[in-house]
């Protein structure tokens, strides 16, 4: 279907007053403002994270994917790695198979395995790419068994009972961990003009199939292609001080700190611990944002003032 592009001449009538021409001069100021950071990171690879909320709301469905085309159209190489634990759950629900969960992760037997799959490489990975592509965009989706994108081992957990100092090792089924990301595959579509869309199925030596938490996959992906950045897009607004402010910056030793004394909790320690292990593993900066912003990511990339909770390795260098 051919599309029709949006009028490029000037609309016909009386001048515009003055309401109407201080919105086009903010619009205009953004674009002005815009314009260093797009050129900073023109050639540059994106990873985004997409999850929580904002992937479940039609509307902001569309303009994650509108937002994610603009990325491409300018020159930035986007790679969308996505979640889908809230359609796994109604599934397996639906098909009456029971799922447990262990800190935080679902174990995750043959069974189980078999649906995990189903639902993040089928109906929620083509619903992104489809998204994207109407969009304006060319979105493939992948999963990490494709081109053996996602190399992956069994996720060794090990959890200390509270009453005591004795340890045990948790098994989790097919609960996996990357060991590997085939970087060539992304750096291929991204020379062809793809956006990647990457579900979190890892794949072991022997073929073995490994259902994988999709913020670790982001990172691991981040890493292995030298990212500017690793977007996670979450249900809150970032990372909270001990008195529920936002914290806008922070290093990769605070955010360890952080956790070490309990002012990052929760939810939120496996999230920080993946951007500290991304930025300390050639990842420029990693960016905690709240996906249910409209445009959170425009936002937080194009203006000086950014969103959400910025980590890197070290502080940013004062200027001379």
């Amino acid at each position: 279907m051919t599309k029709t592009p949006p009028s490029t001449g000037r609309s016909e009538g009386a001048r515009p007053g003055e309401a109407e021409l201080a919105m086009w001069l903010e619009k205009a100021a953004t674009l002005s403002e815009a314009l260093p950071y797009m050129q900073v990171y023109a050639g540059r690879t994106f990873v985004v994270k997409y999850g929580g909320h904002a992937m479940g709301d039609p509307s902001l469905a569309a303009q994650f994917a509108h937002d994610i085309v603009l990325l491409k159209r300018i020159g930035i190489d986007p790679i969308v790695v996505h979640g889908g634990g809230p359609q796994i759950g109604e599934m397996l629900e639906r098909l009456k198979i029971k799922s447990d969960f262990v800190s935080g992760l679902r174990v995750t037997d043959r069974a189980t395995v078999e649906i995990v799959e189903m639902v993040l490489s089928g109906s929620i990975n083509k619903q992104i790419v489809t998204a994207i592509n109407r969009a304006g965009g060319v979105a493939v989706g992948l999963s990490g068994k494709d081109g053996d994108l996602v190399r992956a081992r069994k996720l060794r957990k090990v959890d200390r009972e509270s009453d005591s100092n004795i340890e045990k090792v948790l098994d989790l089924g097919f609960v996996g961990e990357p060991v590997a990301i085939n970087a060539e595959v992304l750096l291929t579509l991204e020379r062809s003009s793809i956006i990647p869309v990457v579900a979190p199925i890892g794949v072991g030596e022997d073929g073995t199939t490994y259902n994988i938490n999709g913020d670790t996959v982001a990172g691991a992906i981040a890493a292995a292609m030298g990212a500017a950045r690793l977007f996670m897009l979450t249900d809150i607004e970032g990372v909270l001080d001990g008195d529920g402010n936002l914290i806008s910056e922070m290093t990769a030793s605070e955010a360890r700190e952080g956790i070490r004394e309990g002012t990052i909790t929760g939810g939120m320690i496996p999230k920080v611990e993946t951007c500290v292990e991304a930025v300390e593993n050639s990842v420029d900066a990693a960016i905690i944002l709240d996906g249910r912003v409209p445009h959170a990511i425009l936002l937080e990339v194009f203006t000086e003032r950014g969103v959400g909770t910025l980590i890197r390795s070290e502080p940013r260098p004062s200027a001379a």
